[in-house]
């Protein structure tokens, strides 16, 4: 085999096998908590290593220098004296030297040993009266060691060598001192921190796996199952508290889609029923073309009724969807009201019904002119429909404590107490109510615009009849009545 592929294989194979040594680590250990620790703790032993090295490369230096000054001064002082003072000097540092770190050697001009604790020139030592690193043979005791110092060597007027060193082995002790509180700090606290983080992230193990079991259940079926929390408030309480939160709203979609579906089964069965019962009819009994011609009107009548409902929950979807977002520019409030109320005077007019608007400029607010502008015609569509012939409806636009506000109120025979947490449900209408054309979904369209502009609708009475109000204020997402009745 070629030494490339093997290579190339050799390599392949050390791969996969660290691959598969990872996998067979437990779980907690592959999680990014115990990556993160373990991080930090190389991080912080590295950090400690380096600092440790620079305490003691700045003792070192600054030892080895206040050594070097001192022996190049003795050195100078010493070579100065004459050549008997020299030999007393010698001795004299010899015989103080109680803990054997000095040296001191006096040497004639063909390198004999004249006085001092040093057999022979330490070879290399140039001799020119600076401190340099040496390696010292000891001469007393008969001993044979060798030992690290820093030396000066000074060539005196007699032609002699005068030779002042000093032992440094305390500056490697130190070094090993520094070396071992590394030993015996770094890295247990590195093992302690690694311990700690796979500890925290065995911890964190156990909540994701509790969270994985509530989201299976979740996904096979059981909409009702809910993350865990501890209370604690931590990032993993918030997190599934959030989760918590959509669930509720998924949950509160579906059932609103259950109960759309059934009663558009209810309202499209009975005019699509009554609708072939005509067309039957038309079949068997039309005597001529005028007759079959008013009952196709009819059936398309009713047609347009079924389409007009199924065009209106479309159309909530889509605003609930919130895709309608990008349209919100800034536009005067009050020009809105006032443009809504003018379409619908003549309606009003029409039912013998006093119609008043009262408006109030510079209402700036943000919003999609075209939702806002149909959630207000609902409304006051709604108020002209219900209120009996010589009534009274009011549409005020001015600034309120919480924000620009519309108020549609209307002295009609207004909205029970306990029916009015269901109002704005989708086909939701009141029993008194059946007998007025309409699908039950003009409130759910407003409460859905009112929804995505993060506006409010509020709903109360007005003794008699009722006020609905739109403040569109976008700090408030909830759409409540003035009793605190949920209105969305």
């Amino acid at each position: 085999m070629p030494a490339k592929e093997q290579r190339q294989l050799t390599r392949r194979f050390v791969k996969m096998s660290v691959q598969d040594w990872i996998v067979r680590l437990p779980d907690f250990l592959r999680t990014s908590t115990f990556r993160l620790a373990a991080s930090f703790a190389v991080i912080f032993a590295v950090s400690a290593a380096i600092l440790f090295a620079f305490i003691y490369w700045q003792t070192a230096v600054h030892e080895t220098n206040r050594i070097d000054r001192f022996l190049i001064e003795d050195a100078r002082v010493i070579g100065q004296e004459s050549s008997a003072e020299i030999y007393q000097a010698v001795s004299l540092r010899i015989t103080g030297d109680l803990h054997r770190i000095t040296y001191a050697a006096l040497f004639d001009g063909s390198g004999r040993r004249l006085a001092g604790n040093l057999d022979a020139l330490p070879e290399g030592l140039p001799l020119d009266g600076k401190a340099h690193a040496v390696k010292f043979f000891l001469a007393v005791d008969e001993r044979n060691d060798t030992e690290s110092a820093r030396a000066v060597a000074r060539l005196l007027p007699s032609g002699g060598v005068l030779v002042i060193g000093r032992n440094v082995e305390a500056v490697q002790t130190l070094g090993d001192s520094v070396l071992r509180a590394l030993e015996l700090g770094v890295i247990p606290t590195m093992l302690l921190a690694i311990a700690a983080g796979a500890f925290v992230s065995w911890r964190a193990q156990q909540r994701v796996k509790s969270v994985h079991r509530s989201a299976e259940r979740i996904l096979f079926g059981d909409l009702t199952e809910r993350l865990p929390t501890r209370g604690t408030d931590d990032d993993f309480d918030r997190l599934a508290s959030s989760v918590n939160l959509m669930l509720d709203e998924i949950g509160r979609l579906l059932d609103n889609v259950k109960e759309a579906g059934n009663n558009i089964a209810h309202d499209l069965r009975t005019p699509l029923a009554r609708l072939r019962a005509r067309l039957e009819r038309s079949r068997e009994a039309a005597g001529s073309h005028a007759e079959l011609r008013d009952t196709v009107d009819s059936a398309i009548a009713d047609l347009d009724q079924a389409i007009g409902v199924i065009t209106t929950l479309l159309r909530i979807g889509e605003i609930e969807a919130g895709r309608r977002r990008e349209g919100m520019t800034d536009f005067d409030l009050g020009a809105l009201a006032e443009e809504v109320s003018q379409i619908y005077q003549p309606l009003a007019d029409e039912k013998a019904i006093e119609f008043r608007y009262r408006i109030e400029a510079g209402l700036a607010v943000r919003a999609d002119r075209g939702l806002l502008l149909e959630a207000i015609a609902n409304l006051v569509q709604n108020a002209i429909k219900f209120t009996p012939a010589g009534g009274r409806v009011t549409v005020t636009a001015a600034n309120g404590p919480l924000g620009p506000t519309v108020h549609v109120a209307d002295n009609g025979p207004g909205i029970p107490v306990e029916e009015r947490e269901r109002v704005f449900d989708r086909f939701y209408r009141l029993d008194k109510s059946r007998r007025v054309e309409g699908s039950g979904l003009g409130l759910s369209l407003v409460a859905a615009i009112a929804r995505l502009h993060r506006f409010r609708v509020e709903l109360s009475d007005a003794a008699p009849g009722c006020v609905f109000a739109i403040v569109c204020r976008a700090e408030s997402p909830v759409m409540e009545s003035s009793g605190g009745v949920a209105a969305d």
